[in-house]
């Protein structure tokens, strides 16, 4: 006996990678750019303005960009997707039981609960688009039978389209034959004449199966509107984060400290329960007037309940925000990791966590950037390539190091990076000033270099490396040699000679 196909709604949130993009952003003017998502060079996605300029899915990037100059074109992310559309999914399961996410953007509902508790699906769907609308987003929605024709409804919904019971067929039966996502019949079918589903739903089950086999079955099965896939609602996950109300406000820091020991060691124990361990925190503090203090707390290893009440001090003594009592602390894990990653070595961990308790203290004493580390970034010069970040923040450099970089400096990199270049002299055995001609050859071999007037004869040296940069911006356009010299007191420099003929030393090896 086969099943009867499942009602269902589809709600789709249009264009969802853009408005993950722009929340994530927040910028005003992110609101009304033409944005297009692009994954290996082809645009996924693209907002409303850059529709209307010509944009479309599936176009290559160049394509895109030559017939919209203004075009910003962003990468796709979907971790930001995702991290962005869990609340919105979280609002569902609130609405409703029965929620299937199936991706960022787009989820299954189970029809008859809801339609029958509003009365009807229009009215039901009704209810779904206002309660979304007042978190600030639009979607529309299709009800049919069967998740792939409810989900062709909602593309076509404004706002809400609805396919009557057994008339899947006839709704499919227009549609393209890409709708079906199969990029082999997509490209095969429409040269054999078979441009709709309705066309391909007309053709032999068994000629399908002998060409395409049980993959062209399904596919055949969904244009014919026969579609038996259930709705799978998700389990949702378990709520990690723990947040403590004060009642009178706190204002002293020991009593806030003290105060939220028991949910410090909750929120651990709560972590544990489910067999993870909190590396990545985030501490919202929230005062009497509304003012905020928000920061996200990294940890070498895992936080414990003691580090949680430290970290939630410290961000109390060096915030200038909290003007006011504080009436709030809120806890929640932004990074977590099995916890059998994280036992204890043959010595225990309690070396790491001195350090860190000693560090993040004395940041709490100077400020937020009073204590940094330095790590390595993209680019083609030293300074630019040295990255200050302040202790316990996450690691994210503007320039990638992973790019190409042509001219950049091999390893090993000058233990001794000059911020602002020193000027210094290079001389022939002449007495004049060592140039490179525009084929990169030199005037003579460097015997003298002065640094702070003072000479020093040169033993030993290397180069020129030619660094040539932004050839295609005349106005940004740099052009320079590098070298390596040592001079007599064994010390070995990274020299410059810039495109108007002034030597620098960019930094200084061990």
């Amino acid at each position: 006996m086969t099943n009867a196909p499942t009602r269902c709604f589809i709600v789709w949130f249009p264009d969802w990678p853009v408005t993950a993009w722009r929340r994530s952003v927040g910028e005003a003017e992110a609101a009304t750019r033409a944005v297009a998502i692009v994954t290996a060079n082809r645009v996924v996605t693209c907002s409303l303005e850059a529709r209307l300029e010509g944009v479309r899915c599936g176009q290559k990037r160049r394509e895109a960009q030559a017939g919209c100059p203004e075009l910003l074109v962003v990468p796709a992310d979907p971790g930001r997707d995702q991290r962005l559309f869990d609340p919105f999914l979280a609002q569902l399961e609130e609405l409703t039981p029965g929620v299937q996410p199936i991706r960022a953007g787009l989820v299954a509902i189970r029809a008859r609960g809801l339609a029958r508790y509003h009365g009807d699906e229009v009215a039901a769907a009704t209810h779904l688009i206002d309660s979304l609308a007042e978190l600030g987003v639009a979607v529309r929605i299709g009800i049919a039978d069967g998740v792939f024709t409810a989900e062709q409804a909602a593309y076509a919904a404004d706002p809400v389209r609805v396919v009557p019971p057994s008339g899947a067929a006839a709704f499919l039966a227009p549609l393209p034959i890409d709708r079906l996502g199969d990029e082999e019949l997509s490209r095969l079918l429409p040269q054999l004449g078979v441009r709709t589903l309705g066309e391909f739903a007309r053709l032999p089950q068994a000629s399908i199966r002998e060409r395409f086999g049980e993959r062209g079955v399904l596919l055949h099965h969904l244009a014919s509107g026969a579609d038996r896939q259930a709705v799978t609602p998700r389990t949702p996950p378990v709520e990690l984060a723990r947040q403590v109300e004060f009642e009178p406000p706190l204002d002293r820091v020991d009593q806030v400290g003290f105060s939220v020991r028991r949910t410090a060691s909750d929120f651990i124990a709560n972590l544990a329960s489910a067999q993870l361990v909190c590396t990545e925190l985030s501490v919202i503090i929230t005062g009497e007037r509304g003012e905020v203090s928000e920061r996200v707390w990294l940890h070498p290893a895992a936080f414990t309940a003691a580090a949680v009440v430290d970290r939630v001090r410290w961000q109390l003594e060096a915030t200038t925000a909290m003007t006011s009592p504080v009436v709030s602390v809120r806890l929640a894990p932004v990074a977590c990791d099995a916890a059998f990653h994280h036992e204890p070595g043959l010595f225990g961990t309690a070396t790491d966590e001195r350090v860190h308790h000693a560090l993040s203290r004395i940041q709490a004493l100077l400020g937020h950037d009073g204590v940094v580390t330095a790590t390595i970034g993209g680019g083609r010069w030293l300074a630019e390539r040295q990255v200050l970040v302040p202790w316990g923040d996450r690691v994210v450099v503007a320039q990638p190091v992973d790019r190409p970089w042509p001219g950049h400096l091999p390893a090993p990199l000058p233990a001794e990076v000059f911020v602002v270049p020193r000027p210094v002299d290079v001389f022939d055995a002449e007495g004049q000033l060592v140039q490179v001609d525009e084929r990169g050859r030199l005037s003579a071999a460097p015997i003298l270099l002065t640094v702070d007037n003072d000479p020093r004869r040169i033993t030993g040296w290397a180069g020129p490396w030619a660094i040539d940069e932004r050839t295609w911006d005349a106005p940004r356009h740099r052009r320079a040699y590098r070298f390596q010299v040592v001079d007599t007191a064994g010390q070995a420099w990274l020299l410059v000679l810039d495109h108007c003929g002034a030597w620098w030393a960019e930094g200084r090896y061990d």
